[in-house]
């Protein structure tokens, strides 16, 4: 991989609904007004949320999959600011388009009473494995998101009170951080639906465990953006190695596929979770305690 970025303003492979996969087409993401920058709270269960068209707060319809919005690194550093520009070859301009379309996407998740999950990065040189060190130490890379500062802070969206935020300790992986699996277990969560930072790097490491555990994979295409690759490539390689559904923030209501909502069982689990790849202990990390 390099650090390059192909193109300026990206392309975006995008679908609006499960009969029209096959054709996801790039579209130019819209520049959004700011949303208010906000901080991180500990992880916690949330509390019901009033839900829209006539169902009860947290009330899924019959035959439906509870999903959670999971919002992936929206951090000052990865966003705005010199070590943000820094690091990304792009217009900076598509990472504030994500952000922006990320608080929009945050909107519409809570008006339908969906979950929403926060999950952040902290960088500091403690956190942070031999190999990760050897290889920001050859290639010159400046530590980033340190616990405390304003690099470290999300970015245009803030957790609301009972939304739980995951820290991953200088790793890509979602799943690496305690307490992350067994909320969305806890939950009754089968479908994660992403919106962040990076589409290539830390969105895809924790899409690509989650489509391992058995959830399904929905990425909203105009809520992220590739640091190494184009998008178009990356959220095709995601749409066809996780079979990732690709929908956009202004369209909630496809971001669970119609036709697989047959699939799922009366208490809104995968009918065949039980072919999923597990591994021991998977609810618990490790890696968060480093």
């Amino acid at each position: 991989m390099t650090d390059e970025q192909p193109q300026s303003q990206k392309e975006r492979s995008i679908l609006v609904s499960g009969e029209h996969q096959e054709r996801a087409a790039g579209v130019i993401a819209e520049e959004h007004r700011p949303v208010q920058e906000g901080a991180d709270l500990v992880a916690e269960e949330r509390p019901p949320v009033q839900e829209g068209a006539g169902l009860a707060a947290g009330e899924r319809r019959p035959g439906t999959e509870r999903a959670a919005l999971v919002v992936v690194d929206l951090q000052n550093d990865f966003c705005t600011g010199p070590t943000a520009r820094a690091r990304y070859a792009g217009d900076p301009a598509a990472l504030e388009t994500a952000a922006a379309n990320t608080a929009r996407a945050l909107a519409s998740a809570r008006a339908r009473g969906m979950d929403v999950v926060f999950v952040r990065f902290v960088g500091d040189a403690e956190h942070q494995g031999p190999s990760w060190r050897r290889r920001d130490l050859a290639q010159g890379k400046p530590l980033k998101c340190l616990e405390g500062t304003w690099g470290a802070q999300f970015h245009k969206v803030e957790p609301a009170p009972g939304e739980p935020v995951f820290t991953k300790w200088a790793c890509f992986d979602a799943f690496l951080s305690e307490g992350f699996e067994r909320h969305l277990r806890g939950r009754g969560i089968v479908r994660l639906v992403f919106a962040g930072l990076y589409t290539d790097v830390c969105v895809d490491s924790t899409a690509r465990t989650a489509f391992q555990k058995g959830f399904h994979i929905t990425v909203l295409t105009d809520c992220t953006a590739s640091r190494h690759l184009p998008d178009s490539e990356i959220l095709r390689f995601m749409a066809v190695l996780y079979g990732a559904h690709l929908s956009s923030h202004d369209l909630p209501g496809s971001w669970i596929p119609e036709q697989e909502t047959a699939a799922v069982s009366a208490d809104g689990r995968p009918a065949r979770e039980e072919r999923t790849c597990r591994t021991t202990d998977s609810s618990r990390s490790t890696a968060a305690s480093a």
